[in-house]
């Protein structure tokens, strides 16, 4: 099958939001517990860095984008990665490649810090960030709740070598 990458556009976020739907039933994504709208995601994410893949037949099977992590002038360098397959498209190695453009395109908005947390249990996850330039920074017990169950994360980051 082929696939190609591309900039998110508008009319592709009802996609983006089911993709992210099928993300927060399996249970250990994020801590989200529902869909925002297209307005709210909108402001939790930037506009630049936004990448959909597509497969043979035009449909959106990944997305790609990044969320601010603050609005302070300091952190305009650093942000939060979210990356999310179709489950019927997760485990193709299809996201190395959408992940490897995304680390791309944020070097030339000048971002120099992509940061990411990861659920222990969530084993594939941290495979795939780690085998995708990742360190593992720390670890945050406790942090929060999800379905009423406290829950740890696992801090990664990617520094650029290219923006300093």
């Amino acid at each position: 099958m082929n696939y190609e990458i591309r900039e998110m556009l508008p009319n592709d976020e009802p996609r983006v939001l089911e993709i992210l739907k099928q993300g927060i039933d399996g249970g250990i994504s994020t801590f989200e517990t529902e869909v925002p709208n297209r307005e709210v995601w909108n402001t939790e994410y930037f506009n630049d860095c936004r990448w959909v893949l597509e497969n043979e037949n035009n449909e959106v099977v990944g997305w790609c984008a990044l969320k601010h992590v603050s609005k302070r002038e300091c952190f305009k360098g650093v942000a939060e990665v979210s990356i999310y397959f179709d489950n019927k498209y997760q485990g193709l190695g299809l996201g190395s490649v959408l992940l490897k453009k995304m680390i791309l395109d944020s070097e030339n908005h000048g971002f120099w810090t992509l940061q990411t947390s990861v659920f222990p249990e969530n084993e594939v996850a941290i495979r795939f960030h780690q085998k995708n330039g990742f360190k593992n920074v720390g670890v945050r017990k406790k942090i929060a709740k999800l379905n009423s169950e406290w829950k740890d994360i696992i801090v990664y980051e990617r520094r650029s070598e290219i923006i300093f």
